[in-house]
Parts: C-alpha cells; structure tokens; sequence
C-alpha cells in the first residue's frame, strides 16, 4: 500500500493532533513540511484554503482539517478504534475533543505569544521560508511571519484584562485536575486514547509542552500531563481498551463540567450569532442552494473567571459544537434517558437539548448554510 503524506509543521498545533493519530493508527505516512512553496504549489491548489494540516490520501484525495481528517479515515482503518461503542463514553470524546481543538486554544495562543518563547519561535516559523537557511537569516524571516500569527491573540480574548483569569484558570484548575487524572488512567477514557485525547494533545504539545516556557510549566506543575504528553508522541505499541461498562472517571468530571459551564454559552452564542446573520444575509429572498459563512463574525463579549472582554465569532466552533450535539440527538429516546442522570451531573443536559435553528455544513473545505 502506498504511503498517505501529511503535510504541516512541527510547532503547528493540528498538525501535532493528525501526526499523533496517524501514528497511533499505524496508518504508514510520510511528513512534508508546509514551507512557502509547498503552500504555493500544493496545498492552496488542492485544497482552496490557506490552512494545515493536509492529508494526501494514496489516491490523491487531499484531507484538511482534523476532525474530518479523522472520520475519514476511521472509515478506512476501523482497527484501534479511537472512537468508543458506547453512548456515554461517545459522547463525552466529542466533548472532549471540541474542548480541546477550540477552549484549549486560548492558552495554548497565550503561553506562545505573551511569555518568553519568541527566539524559539522565530527560529520554527523560519523554516517555512526555507528550512536549510542558517540560523542567522531564519530568526529575522520567521518573525515577519510570526507577527500575523500573534496579532490573533487578542481576537480570542486573550487581552491584559482576561490573562490574569486564564492564567489562574490553566495553571491552577486544569492542569492540577487533569495532572489527577493522568496520575490514575494513561488517557482518558482508560488504557486507549479516544479522540477527544487527540483533541486534547494538539494544544497541549505543539504550544504547551513543546515552547520553552509552558513546557518547563507543564513539567512542574503537571508531570504527569507532560508524560501522558510523551505518551500520545507516538503512542503506536499501546494494545489497551476503554473502561469497561461506559464507565466516566471521576476525575475527568470537573473538566467536562468546565466544557459546559465555561465553553458552551460561547457556543450557544455562536450559533445564535450564526442564525442572525444568515437571517440578514437572505432577508427573506430567494438564494443559491448554499451560502458560504465567513471565518469571522465580527465580536461579542464573553467571560473566564468573572471577568469579560470582547471575542471574535468563529462560524467554525459551531461546527465542531454540532458534532456532540448530533450525536446525542440521534440517539434513541431510552438511550438519551440513560445519559440523563450523568449530564445532570456535569450541568450540561440544558446543553444537549439546545436547538440548533441553522446548520453549518462543510463542502470542498468552505463552511457553508444550506438551504433550508
């Protein structure tokens, strides 16, 4: 069998989470870095957008964006499961994985850019000009490009007023709760990872293990996030299963709780954001079979720890939010009456029953609403 090609980078946070399933998957692939070439000549030709990681299938299919990257191929290689049989179990590795890939990006954008990481830094994105550039030339070209990335920050809340909150929040709940449970499980729903720990592993190597300042963080206030870390590297020799019987930790309680509590007003605002718009959008009128959504829709407040500042909307999170939520509702009426009981418990029943007006929907990499 031909080899598939992932194509991405080293300090880029999905490429972190399709590299790691890949090789968990033992799906034979060969690494390409996304230098500016290969942007120009492969990945914008054949994908339409600007974005990594990319896999290139043995029939030359182009795969972007993760969890998509996922589903595909769980399709073709069904053995070593990420995705678990049961409900219970099912559910909150979505959950998870939503978490991670969008709620974890924050600290992940702030530990890089806003502390002690920039010599490092500009040395990585450097070598998207040209990897056998001396170091000398690499660091002044990377922090041309560096400053695009940066300049996000503060798009995703990320500002003076919200940073003393999200610090407290990662350094001081997250990380010594999920230390906890790491001290316990080798992932997190047992001897296995599910793909809510892929979702979880991107952020928390290519920004918070792999940058010089958040990983001697890691390492001393988390070790055993950092090995749990190390573990999911290359986590291809693991033979484990699920917890038996659907079961959920309990020490994985407190951060599915975090996901409700703290992540998903945003996630209902977004979607509610979504439906103004495409209302405005169409005014009543007759329009083509899809609309493409922007990446962006304009800001909107949202708050961590108490405090509030303003956030950029990303149509985007509501398609990772869907993902659950479709799950859960295509569930039948006995089976969501069993989960009751456990999402009482992590205050996210009122979540699972919100009624999503509009739908995004992804086509040749563009998120669009379709008609309805």
């Amino acid at each position: 069998m031909s080899n598939y090609t992932l194509y991405g980078t080293d300090f880029s946070l999905y490429t972190g989470k399709a590299r790691a399933y890949l090789k968990y998957k033992k799906i034979p692939f060969d690494e390409v870095l996304s230098t500016a070439k290969v942007y120009k000549d492969i990945i914008i030709p054949k994908t339409g957008v600007k974005f990594i990681p990319v896999v290139k299938t043995p029939e030359q299919e182009y795969l972007q964006e993760t969890s998509y990257i996922i589903d595909t191929l769980e399709l073709e290689f069904p053995e070593r499961s990420v995705v678990p049989s049961t409900s219970k179990q099912r559910l909150v590795s979505l959950l998870l994985e939503l978490y991670g890939d969008e709620w974890l990006l924050l600290p992940a954008m702030h530990y890089r850019w806003n502390h002690k990481n920039t010599p490092f830094i500009f040395q990585e994105f450097g070598k998207i000009v040209n990897p056998r550039f001396p170091a000398l030339i690499r660091g002044p070209l990377g922090k041309k490009i560096a400053g695009r990335f940066k300049g996000m920050v503060p798009y995703l809340g990320v500002t003076e007023k919200t940073i003393p909150a999200l610090e407290s929040w990662y350094e001081q709940s997250f990380l010594i709760d999920l230390d906890k449970h790491f001290s316990i499980y080798p992932f997190l729903l047992g001897d296995k990872p599910c793909v809510g720990d892929f979702g979880f592993y991107g952020p928390l190597y290519a920004h918070l293990y792999r940058d010089p300042y958040p990983g001697k963080l890691m390492k001393e206030i988390a070790p055993n996030v950092a090995k749990w870390v190390e573990r999911m590297t290359d986590a291809s020799l693991v033979n484990g299963e699920f917890l038996p019987n659907d079961e959920i930790p309990e020490t994985l309680l407190p951060i599915i709780r975090d996901c409700f509590d703290t992540q998903w007003p945003i996630l209902e605002d977004t979607a509610n954001q979504v439906t103004d718009w495409y209302a405005r959008e169409t005014n009543d009128i007759h329009i083509a079979s899809e609309v493409e959504i922007p990446r962006r829709l304009g800001t909107r407040l949202f708050s961590i720890g108490g405090v509030e500042e303003q956030r950029v909307i990303l149509p985007y999170t509501q398609w990772m939010m869907q993902r659950p939520l479709d799950y859960f509702q295509s569930l039948g009426s006995k089976e969501r009456r069993e989960l009751e009981p456990f999402l009482k418990d992590v205050n996210g029943l009122y979540a699972m029953r919100f009624n999503l007006e509009t739908r995004i929907s992804r086509n040749n990499n563009r998120f669009v609403i379709l008609e309805k």
